[in-house]
């Protein structure tokens, strides 16, 4: 008898009408495929873990979805082109949405062998950032303290970006002046644009 958690028993039968089948007969071939599977709830759907994550399902007011956890690491004709958050089959409105059984059971081995192995989905390289402008009338008057602007250069991307747009977000010309001269004054102290938050 497979490990049944009563969360997800709950959740199947807090499902729309159309959704329970669905859900009831993925849970079914997951089950069947992999007899080790163990059930769980996360993120408030039914997931599936062996040794690690292995796939999850969700029912919405319209349709469910259905997701292998490294499906970017699969290869199936059955994934659904759109690469959307609607899951590996795109939406599922009913059992005829579904791959054959035999598909399925080939895929949730596919994605059991890919844990057994311990494969990782690469991440996304960081974005890079965007290039910081610094006004020219910051520049100027950085070039007349060293000492703002040796702490300005030394400061984090963010950090200068916080006093860039305290400056550019300055309505008048008289409260630009006004930034501009604090943000030396305070650069020079080697303190950040937020300092007065930092040791709260």
């Amino acid at each position: 008898m497979p490990a049944l958690d009563p969360r997800v028993d709950a959740y199947i039968e807090k499902s729309a009408d159309f959704a329970k089948p669905v859900l009831s007969h993925v849970r079914k071939l997951i089950h069947k495929a992999c007899p080790d599977v163990v059930e769980t709830i996360k993120w408030g759907m039914p997931s599936f873990e062996y040794k690690g994550i292995l796939c999850g399902c969700a029912a919405f007011k319209q349709h469910c979805t259905f997701g292998f956890w490294k499906q970017s690491l699969m290869e199936s004709d059955a994934f659904s082109e759109t690469k959307t958050a609607m899951g590996s089959f795109g939406k599922i409105t009913s059992l005829k949405d579904l791959p054959k059984d035999k598909v399925m059971i080939g895929l949730i081995h596919q994605a059991m062998e890919l844990n057994e192995k311990g494969s990782q989905v690469s991440k996304k390289p960081a974005a890079a950032k965007k290039e910081l402008i610094v006004p020219i009338d910051l520049t100027k008057a950085l070039s007349k303290n060293k000492t703002a602007k040796t702490a300005f250069e030394k400061f984090s991307y963010s950090h200068k970006k916080e006093y860039v747009q305290w400056i550019e977000e300055a309505k008048t010309e008289a409260t630009r002046n006004k930034r501009l001269a604090t943000t030396v004054e305070w650069l020079s102290e080697g303190k950040s644009r937020n300092w007065k938050y930092e040791n709260c």
